[in-house]
């Protein structure tokens, strides 16, 4: 099983409640406002703001081109 990416069109981030964007290499859930990235463990989206990961500006710039 994988993550399903239809999740999206549901889910938000849970601090700006913004849209989230599917990072497949690396297994998270990006929100380029929240310069977060949140991972998918066992292909469940831990949407938890403590066990996000704080996004570098380099990073937030290349989801944002």
């Amino acid at each position: 099983m994988a993550f399903d990416i239809k999740l999206l069109e549901i889910i938000a981030c849970p601090v700006t409640k913004g849209k989230l964007r599917y990072d497949k290499a690396n297994a998270e859930l990006i929100s380029t406002q929240a310069k977060l990235a949140y991972p998918i463990r066992e292909d469940i989206p831990v949407l938890l703001e403590n066990e996000a990961r704080e996004l570098g500006h380099d990073e937030v710039e290349k989801w944002n081109s």
